[in-house]
């Protein structure tokens, strides 16, 4: 979907909550180390194929390409590239989301390695994306930047396990404050509550707290007594 959620519960009396948006995606981003920003998440790759040569192919190395170099400068960026000898039908998308907390080194690292893979699993698709703990990719022919999508492709919950009211009070004040923010990232707690919120930057403000909402409503409902849970 657009947006991501996910959260952790460690042990009462203690609970961290990680929350992460995004739009793209939302994801769970509870650590800051090289090893697990490059954590893999998901992947999906278009069922259909260019031909190896073809201007197409020129188009997507070109994206990738560009992805991989603006992240070491920037969190977000996204793309439309036709080489030149190249038609409507070969015109490629792309874009990637850091997480807002990363710095350009880590984002640059994540995104380089996200593109690896996905040239790895999605071999001459059309279109492909990966999501990785620190960063998310994509490339496609058909336009999809600033395109909102709730389409959920990755749930997780961890086993069932129950907490007191007081500590699920506490989760759902972070959830709330991480939502009230009106922003694309945003991260806070408590000692016993930490959280964060991470939105891909091609959506609206009021599209990013839309998914962000609705992806908070399934994680409460699917995963409500687990002590983790994760929705992209």
């Amino acid at each position: 979907m657009n947006c991501q959620e996910a959260y952790l519960l460690p042990s009462p009396p203690n609970i961290a909550v990680f929350l992460t948006t995004i739009v793209l995606p939302l994801v769970l981003f509870p650590y800051s180390s090289a090893s697990s920003l490059d954590s893999f998440i998901y992947v999906g790759c278009s069922q259909t194929k260019y031909s190896p040569g073809s201007p197409y192919e020129s188009n997507v190395n070109s994206v990738l390409a560009s992805l991989v170099n603006s992240a070491s400068i920037s969190s977000f960026n996204s793309f439309k590239i036709s080489l030149p000898g190249s038609t409507q039908a070969d015109v490629v998308y792309g874009l990637y989301q850091c997480r807002g907390d990363l710095t350009n080194p880590d984002c640059h690292h994540c995104v380089a390695s996200a593109v690896t893979r996905l040239s790895t699993f999605c071999v001459a698709t059309s279109g492909g994306a990966l999501q990785l703990e620190g960063c998310f990719v994509k490339y496609d022919n058909a336009p999809f930047l600033g395109a909102q999508d709730k389409t959920v492709v990755s749930k997780k919950c961890g086993p069932s396990i129950g907490y007191e009211s007081d500590m699920l009070a506490r989760r759902d004040a972070v959830l709330a404050y991480l939502t009230g923010g009106g922003q694309y990232f945003r991260e806070g707690g408590s000692e016993k509550v930490q959280g964060m919120v991470q939105c891909i930057q091609d959506v609206s403000m009021n599209e990013c707290q839309d998914c962000l909402s609705e992806a908070i409503q399934r994680l409460k409902s699917e995963c409500g007594s687990s002590p983790w849970g994760t929705c992209s």
